[in-house]
């Protein structure tokens, strides 16, 4: 993992989902976690962008 995907994965996590996967359900999913609470998120987007 890149150091530029660590920061996009701590500060836009939705936009660090997107550029790995595209558009889909893990975008979508990152949205709604990121909208409902930053950390979910933050952690939603290290697993996924492993």
């Amino acid at each position: 993992m890149s150091l530029l995907t660590i920061i996009l994965n701590i500060f836009l996590p939705p936009l660090a989902v997107f550029l790995k996967h595209g558009l889909g359900t893990t975008f979508l999913v990152s949205i709604i976690l990121t909208l409902f609470a930053w950390l979910p998120g933050v952690i939603h987007a290290f697993i996924v962008n492993k």
